[in-house]
């Protein structure tokens, strides 16, 4: 590029490698989040790199349409993809992009964009690290912890926040008997819940014993853990956590569901879902989430961003932490980019942020 004086004018774009899709159930609700977190950045400060990862999990570089990546037709565009991966080669700090030509494209920051297991777990934090590119959220632990539910938990009692009461199932095991001890401790209804998916896949509500059945063969699907945890009846609100060493806590934002829990279809395809921000609940129980969002940010040593989600007991007030979300839906109904939006950051403001905090990390 020429500049006024006749010279070369460099230029201070970032390359900016944005991945989504994956292999996990949640892989439609990433191409949700991604369309939305590719509308709002600056396009002139990055050079934006879009690779998808197919359910059976192909990398490609993609370079067509992103109005194509929500519905998934992204894939069927074959003149738009090049076989791509995250080179572990410290030495490449890029991408290599195959073909008739095999390249390697510099990259400065990678942007994962992908929920749930080989997203959100460490798996792939583990390749970025590998390859000495900074990125967006949480490293390799924290990301693991987080992503299972049966570890934050211990995680969050070593630290003194109030859960509710739960007890972890295996694959394998004596299901009538975990039933008999399922009862005894928790009672019903429960809550029965794969240990490393978000976006309420796999979960069930149990009332008796053969709803505790079915709950738990289905969650056995998804995973060889299972979180069942005692029914909270309160409000479900959700506190939004950002930065590195010194993170902060944005407002809290309440969710009114009409259906009987919170599940998949409430959380993304349900309009009559209504989302309070701030939530219906007294100042100092805000500020008090806010402070306990920010201790459990802080207890799994997290970096960039998470969700922190909450019951406030009707009968009491009090606050029982839920679980921890450490790469939140970025959709357009999504609650983690409306709550900095309610606190002052707007959503294109926000991703900014995300990628500083990202390269601040590596100094």
């Amino acid at each position: 590029m020429m500049s006024q004086g006749g010279g070369m004018e460099i230029s201070m774009k970032k390359n900016l490698c944005v991945i989504f899709g994956g292999q996990s159930p949640e892989h439609d609700i990433s191409q949700k989040s991604v369309t939305s977190i590719l509308n709002n950045l600056d396009k002139d400060k990055y050079t934006i790199y879009t690779v998808g990862i197919t359910r059976d999990g192909k990398w490609y570089l993609y370079t067509g349409d992103w109005s194509l990546i929500e519905s998934g037709a992204w894939e069927n565009e074959t003149k738009c993809l090049r076989s791509a991966f995250i080179s572990p080669d410290s030495s490449h700090h890029g991408m290599v992009v195959m073909g008739d030509t095999t390249e390697i494209i510099h990259i400065d920051v990678i942007f994962p964009v992908l929920h749930g297991e080989y997203g959100e777990d460490g798996t792939v934090q583990g390749l970025f690290e590998l390859s000495h590119i900074p990125y967006v959220g949480m490293g390799v632990l924290s990301s693991a912890n987080g992503m299972d539910k049966t570890y934050s938990k211990l995680v969050f009692d070593s630290v003194g926040i109030p859960q509710a009461k739960w007890v972890v199932v295996t694959s394998g095991e004596d299901f009538e008997k975990c039933a008999d001890k399922i009862e005894s401790e928790l009672g019903y209804p429960c809550f029965v819940k794969p240990a490393r998916l978000g976006s309420s896949v796999g979960i069930g509500k149990a009332h008796n014993r053969q709803e505790l059945m079915d709950a738990l063969y289905n969650a056995e699907k998804y995973d060889r853990r299972i979180l069942v945890e005692e029914h909270i009846d309160g409000h479900e609100v959700e506190c939004a956590v950002l930065g590195n060493k010194e993170p902060r806590a944005a407002t809290v934002g309440e969710i009114r569901p009409t259906v009987e829990y919170y599940d998949f279809d409430a959380k993304y395809n349900d309009a009559s879902t209504e989302l309070l921000i701030p939530a219906d609940i007294p100042s100092e129980t805000i500020e008090k989430i806010r402070e306990y969002s920010v201790r459990a940010f802080l207890a799994l040593d997290g970096q960039g961003l998470s969700r922190v989600d909450f019951f406030v007991k009707y009968s009491d007030g009090s606050i029982v932490l839920n679980e921890i979300n450490t790469l939140p839906g970025f959709t357009n109904i999504s609650m983690y980019p409306k709550l900095w939006e309610a606190s002052g950051i707007g959503y294109s403001q926000l991703l900014d942020t995300l990628i500083t905090l990202a390269e601040e990390r590596v100094k």
